[in-house]
């Protein structure tokens, strides 16, 4: 099966003609979170989401946000799915398939190996094995390679057309990641986007 993509920390309408002429499979909106230059509020995220194409997943992207705001941006179809980073436990990210029916990734900073068993373990519908929140680097991924999880997860953290094919052929992710990766100068590159996904559909 041939592994997705997804393009994260849109924040321009820009961002938004380039992602609906590539068509990854998902695209990703930092929510509220003012440590990124990416992040957005809830009223830029309504008017981006609704132009996005219909064939394109839109995932949320929080951190320790109040749960009631997650659960009304998945109920009112402003986003299709949840991106976790934060503290959000399994009896939150329960609650939020529960009440709204919509899938949620949980992302993991994978810096040792209990924290690679941790997220494997996770009651999300997907897990997101990242370096670290924004931080564009990768982490050891020997540790997925020495022991694969047997469920779908997205696979982020310093990927660029540089690494991605090594990590996809290496790795099988169900999905890879990328935001600063497709960016020439804090922005998106309409050219970088096509290239990840020609060398996406090549594998």
């Amino acid at each position: 099966m041939r592994t997705r993509c997804k393009i994260c920390g849109l924040y321009r309408e820009e961002d938004i003609a380039y992602i609906n002429l590539i068509k990854p499979e998902y695209c990703g909106f930092i929510i509220d979170y003012p440590k990124s230059y990416r992040s957005l509020h809830i009223e830029q995220v309504e008017k981006l989401s609704g132009i996005v194409d219909k064939q394109i997943v839109r995932v949320g992207v929080f951190v320790d946000e109040e749960v009631e705001i997650i659960e009304d941006l998945l109920k009112r179809d402003v986003i299709d799915m949840a991106q976790l980073h934060g503290k959000e436990d399994d009896s939150l990210i329960q609650r939020v398939q529960e009440n709204t029916g919509k899938p949620v990734i949980k992302a993991f900073v994978i810096d040792s190996k209990a924290a690679y068993e941790k997220a494997c373990k996770s009651s999300a519908d997907y897990i997101l094995l990242d370096a670290g929140k924004g931080e564009g680097r990768q982490f050891d991924w020997d540790v997925i390679s020495e022991n694969p999880p047997e469920r779908k997860y997205f696979l982020a953290g310093g990927l660029n057309r540089d690494n991605v094919k090594q990590a996809v052929d290496l790795l099988h992710p169900f999905a890879v990641d990328l935001s600063s990766g497709v960016e020439t100068e804090k922005k998106k590159d309409l050219e970088k986007i096509k290239e990840i996904k020609e060398i996406l559909e090549s594998i």
